[in-house]
């Protein structure tokens, strides 16, 4: 099974070569948890974490 990769800035998990938000080139496979943000408007979570976009998150990468 292939490791996830996480963008190295933003730190959402990417599929593809480059990340959709920063459109980084980085990535790393290390990476411990995740939060899935669904509106990051109304999460506590995602103004914490600085998060502007939907998607899955690392917690720490």
């Amino acid at each position: 099974m292939k490791k996830k990769k996480v963008c190295k800035n933003c730190k959402i998990f990417i599929e593809g070569d480059k990340c959709p938000i920063c459109q980084g080139t980085q990535f790393v496979e290390n990476w411990k948890g995740r939060v899935i943000i669904t509106n990051p408007e109304k999460s506590e979570i995602a103004k914490k974490l600085n998060i502007k976009k939907r998607g899955i998150y690392a917690i720490k990468a």
